[in-house]
């Protein structure tokens, strides 16, 4: 705990929507604001976009979030929604504000700054509140250096890693409120004028986690020869995501969706499990903060059999099906 306390809120953006609970990446960024919250000694708020179910709002009281800023629209573009929290920001006047990281939060985060004046950091992996200012932990150049950063100016607007950590502190300074958080609604802000949306192509629903924010993430490369069936298996029995390299979405055998790498989706996972991965330096520079890293590949030499904590020497054709099949064993 840092000693001191401020009337300023932590706010924590949640995609929110019409779930009975918090999961995945909402779970966690609140759970990050909570401890932020408690080592600042300030309120705990959100701001929800979506319905908000009698079952999420309770999730939050028992949180010990105090206020709910619903957006009263979806905003269409990260022009809008920086208007809206421009808006709570001149009236709330929040210490920091938290997202999950995502080409969207970066954006927004950008946004906000220019328009706040804000200290802005994205990416962090680890936070930690010293003498009342948060300080971050994050990597930079293909994730090859190490740097801890602390934001000077407020408030403070940081974009976070999922399964990122809270150092230092408990949730113990916020306590749940014992009743229904107080719900205020949030208006969207004007578009940009400079910006128009020309065309929106949804996202095809796999059933599997996002791959940037997934826990577990099953990559395959070249060895793969194209055949993802066995890499889709061992995800689904992990209930993790499937991606790809650089070589495999060239190749046309997946899409640029689940490429993995400095020019695809960074992700940081508690599980990387790599098959048929040479592990070239582009690809590296995506996963490299990935907790617990397992290589299948008949190449002793591959660069990525190096980098990983558990390496298998092996035909991924072989070494997979038995995974897969010793993992639904201990599922039952």
């Amino acid at each position: 705990m840092s000693g001191t306390t401020t009337a300023n809120p932590v706010l924590a953006l949640l995609a929110g929507g019409d779930q009975d609970a918090l999961e995945g990446p909402d779970a966690e960024l609140l759970g990050v604001a909570r401890a932020v919250a408690a080592a600042l000694g300030a309120p705990l708020e959100v701001v929800w976009s979506g319905a908000l179910t009698d079952g999420a709002l309770e999730e939050l009281g028992a949180a010990g979030v105090g206020r709910v800023h619903r957006l009263t629209s979806a905003s269409t573009s990260s022009s809008e929604l920086a208007g809206a929290l421009g808006e709570l920001f001149a009236t709330a006047s929040p210490a920091a504000l938290l997202a999950t990281t995502s080409f969207e939060s970066r954006e927004l985060a950008a946004r906000l700054g220019a328009r706040l004046g804000a200290g802005v950091l994205v990416d962090a992996l680890r936070l930690e509140v010293t003498r009342g200012r948060i300080v971050a932990e994050r990597t930079s150049f293909a994730a090859s250096w190490r740097s801890r950063c602390e934001v000077m100016t407020a408030p403070a607007v940081i974009t976070v890693k999922p399964h990122a950590t809270v150092l230092g502190v408990t949730e113990s300074g916020v306590a749940a409120v014992g009743h229904t958080p107080e719900v205020l609604d949030l208006a969207p802000g004007a578009p940009d004028p400079r910006v128009r949306v020309v065309e929106r192509t949804p996202r095809v629903a796999s059933g599997r986690p996002d791959l940037a924010t997934a826990a577990t993430v099953v990559v395959g490369g070249r060895g793969t020869q194209g055949d993802f069936t066995l890499l889709e298996e061992l995800a689904d029995v992990l209930g993790g995501s499937v991606g790809a390299t650089r070589v495999a979405v060239d190749e046309g055998w997946v899409g640029h969706e689940l490429q993995v790498g400095q020019t695809g989706v960074t992700i940081n996972p508690v599980l990387y499990i790599g098959a048929g991965v040479s592990g070239a330096i582009h690809h590296v520079g995506g996963m490299r903060a990935a907790q617990t890293v397992v290589a299948v590949n008949e190449d002793p030499d591959a660069p990525l059999m190096e980098l990983a904590d558990y390496a298998i020497v092996g035909d991924l054709t072989s070494v997979l099906p038995r995974l897969t099949a010793r993992l639904r064993e201990l599922h039952g």
